[in-house]
């Protein structure tokens, strides 16, 4: 689920207001935009894309590893799963308020026919210095900028405070990974966990997560086995007990999915957890230099 430059991009609703916009930064940056669909515009060429009526006449004709949708919710379900059918094997699911049964949909389609669902609600994918999918600021380089920390973020915005904070401190990202806010994801924190312990290029991994369910929990877990340094904030450590946070899958039920569950499973694992996530860039650094013993030394002189 890390992009690459060398990966093929089709672009569902590429013609949309947003498509639109986010497709110029996308080729901008260096993504391998090589289609766009709209049934209503096949044949056209917009802003330098080939528009195909599907997305397997798409593949068929130009090749696709990856589709990134700009839909809305009433027609995202048949969009994505006509990419699941298509053969794309990353989907990047932006849109929010799916219907929850057409989320299954795709889910089930995505299962069929091989291939990973990033989102919905998500804001994206980056690989700084290469490419991205999606609607975050990878061309703002003040925010990203290439790099051996790997970040992982239910939360686009979190996200981006945390590379912006990063990048002001001389610390390039391997990759951001937006995992998104539905409740029922295609990719879980555990998910782009193993992403990123397997990439040669990141070297500490950032852990942006949020109060609800248990993926936290679930990808402390994996966390034990890891040998590279991790740190994580978790948002809502204020939130009265029952609360929902503003995504959708932000719901705690009794203690599973509590900030104090989150903190002490993550802490089992190895994993140092900040209070802010002004505390992230100093920890990392000294994860770079020190491994996790540094890190956890640092955080504790914050």
């Amino acid at each position: 689920m890390i992009v690459r430059k060398k990966d093929r991009v089709v672009v569902l609703g590429i013609t949309g207001k947003q498509g639109t916009f986010w497709t110029e930064k996308m080729i901008g940056y260096g993504t391998n935009v090589v289609a766009g669909i709209n049934p209503k515009r096949a044949g056209e060429t917009h802003v330098g894309v080939p528009i195909f009526a599907s997305t397997a006449d798409a593949v068929r004709t130009v090749g696709g590893d990856v589709a990134v949708g700009f839909i809305p919710p009433p027609m995202a379900k048949e969009a994505a799963v006509s990419a699941a059918q298509a053969g794309i094997k990353l989907l990047v699911v932006l849109t929010e308020h799916i219907p929850a049964q057409d989320v299954m949909a795709i889910h089930a389609a995505a299962a069929k026919h091989g291939t990973r669902v990033v989102g919905p609600n998500t804001a994206g994918l980056v690989t700084p210095g290469e490419c991205f999918v999606g609607i975050m600021p990878a061309f703002v380089p003040s925010v990203f900028k290439p790099g051996r920390v790997g970040v992982i973020s239910r939360s686009g915005s979190l996200g981006t405070l945390v590379c912006l904070n990063l990048t002001r401190a001389g610390l390039g990202q391997s990759a951001f990974i937006g995992i998104g806010g539905d409740p029922m994801l295609g990719t879980t924190t555990r998910d782009a966990l193993e992403a990123l312990d397997a990439d040669a290029g990141t070297d500490v991994i950032v852990i942006v997560g949020e109060i609800g369910g248990g993926m936290e929990e679930t990808a402390a877990e994996y966390a034990k086995g890891v040998g590279k340094p991790m740190v994580a904030f978790i948002a809502g450590a204020a939130s009265p007990p029952g609360k929902k946070m503003g995504h959708a899958g932000a719901i705690v039920t009794g203690n599973a999915g509590s900030y104090p569950s989150k903190r002490k499973a993550l802490e089992a694992a190895g994993v140092v957890v900040v209070d802010t996530p002004s505390q992230i860039a100093a920890a990392v650094a000294a994860g770079l230099k020190g491994g996790r013993t540094a890190m956890q030394a640092a955080v504790s002189r914050q």
